[in-house]
């Protein structure tokens, strides 16, 4: 019988990987204060993981998992909006939209997060996934690390789940200039 292993940045993020690492608080207590949102607490959530990423010229966050590049943002006015976007590494021909809607369609119906959607780039289709959530009033950080996990879990679920009904005969998708590997 062959085990199946999880990608290792996959372990550090459900907490089964003995590496040791920095920890922030991954679970709440009554008495948890909510803090005001930021860029460098996303990047100590993922740094306490041990996830490799970067600062975009736009200012936000964004790395590779699995070979998808997702984005970690702060939204809204006050920037009180947390979102994790991903999108997937391979590129769908116009000619299969149908097919790639009906995919769309099936997860969002079936499933809460994340929501996806298509997107025509470069005379073909991008494929998104986005999960958001609202913290004007701060967040804790069991609450931020719940977001960014469920962000980037059921994301990377949702392009698993895509790679095996879209995949065949797709071409990779060229890197991006400055990209991270």
């Amino acid at each position: 019988m062959t085990t199946l292993r999880r990608p290792t940045w996959l372990r550090r993020l459900t907490g089964r990987d003995a590496t040791p690492r920095r920890e922030l608080r991954d679970t709440g207590t009554p008495g948890d204060t909510a803090w005001p949102l930021d860029m460098t607490r996303i990047e100590e959530y993922l740094a306490s993981k041990d996830f490799r990423f970067v600062r975009d010229a736009d200012g936000d966050v964004t790395g590779n998992w699995d070979d998808n590049r997702f984005w970690f943002m702060l939204l809204g006015g006050r920037q009180e909006i947390v979102q994790v976007r991903g999108r997937w590494d391979k590129p769908i021909p116009l000619a299969d939209r149908s097919l790639a809607l009906h995919v769309v369609n099936d997860w969002n119906r079936e499933r809460i997060w994340p929501k996806v959607y298509l997107r025509t780039e470069d005379e073909s289709l991008a494929l998104y996934c986005e999960v958001s959530a609202d913290f004007s009033a701060g967040a804790t950080d069991a609450q931020l690390a719940q977001l960014l996990a469920c962000g980037l879990g059921t994301g990377v679920q949702f392009f698993a789940t895509v790679e095996g009904q879209l995949s065949e005969g797709l071409p990779p998708a060229p890197l991006e200039p400055g990209g991270l590997a």
